[in-house]
């Protein structure tokens, strides 16, 4: 565990991999709350996604260990990523290709076991590129912002990460198929998680990890208290996050979060500050 960071959680390991919350038609137009999606467009009953209910999913509940995996593990040596600083601001540069980690074959083959839920058509793209100018310091909005359904967020491997609905207003991360490393095309290409994915989530064991930023400058971070286990909602504000020492740059210091967990909204639930592209 990091030196001086210690996490105390209100109800520890009450959410399991085996049992999590379902997130359907947990998001709102209207505003924020807690354990939620303030989300800036209404639900598409009519959007591409997953045509079958997975037999992983169990009434309110769905099983991450039953979940079917896109087959396949493709590594991206052409994957570029950058965060510089030297300008006050933080600037990530990416081709939105994984550095280290790898993806599944897509588009999703007939032969695919995971083509009975999700006939995901996309392809990754390799001539995507994206630039985050953050905020190095984010000041707070008088009220919470709601998300878009593009990137809300770059992980430190390079991908982006979009919020946890998909376009029908369903619990993206539960319903449609992804990879070994929980991530998938969009219809243009973009590759991108709804969650912090298990091949970043697993390896961050400290008390406090950097994972990622959200587009409004605020770190993204995987928290453990002293056994180990992520907090809950229960333990997070209206926006998935609080503020407690955290380790950002080398340091440790008292800053507002977004905290990664087991259960929906998974990382980001509006955003504190107004989003920067």
């Amino acid at each position: 565990m990091s030196a001086s960071i210690t996490n105390v959680w209100d109800k520890p390991g009450s959410v399991t991999v085996d049992a999590i919350p379902l997130g359907d038609g947990k998001f709102s137009t209207d505003g924020s709350a807690l354990g939620s999606v303030f989300s800036c467009n209404p639900a598409n009953p009519n959007a591409p996604g997953a045509q079958v209910v997975g037999p992983w999913v169990h009434g309110d509940t769905w099983n991450a260990l039953e979940k079917v995996v896109v087959q396949g593990e493709v590594s991206w040596p052409t994957a570029n990523f950058t965060v510089n600083t030297d300008t006050g601001q933080r600037v990530i540069s990416t081709n939105n290709l994984p550095v280290d980690t790898a993806t599944g074959n897509f588009p999703i083959a007939a032969s695919d076991p995971a083509a009975a839920y999700d006939r995901n058509p996309n392809a990754i793209s390799d001539a995507l590129a994206f630039t985050f100018t953050l905020p190095m310091t984010p000041q707070d909005s008088s009220s919470p912002n709601c998300l878009g359904m593009g990137a809300i967020g770059v992980l430190l491997n390079g991908v982006v990460l979009f919020s946890a609905v998909d376009a029908r207003g369903d619990d993206a991360v539960a319903h449609e198929t992804q990879d070994v490393c929980q991530g998938h095309p969009e219809q243009r290409g973009a590759y991108h998680y709804h969650e912090i994915p298990t091949c970043l989530r697993d390896n961050a064991t400290g008390a406090s990890t950097v994972v990622g930023w959200s587009v409004d400058g605020y770190p993204i971070v995987v928290e453990r208290d002293a056994t180990g286990q992520l907090p809950n909602n229960g333990d997070l504000d209206e926006c998935h996050g609080r503020t407690s020492p955290i380790l950002l740059d080398g340091e440790i210091v008292e800053q507002y979060h977004y905290s990664a967990t087991l259960e929906y909204p998974y990382t980001v639930g509006c955003f504190k500050a107004a989003a920067t592209t």
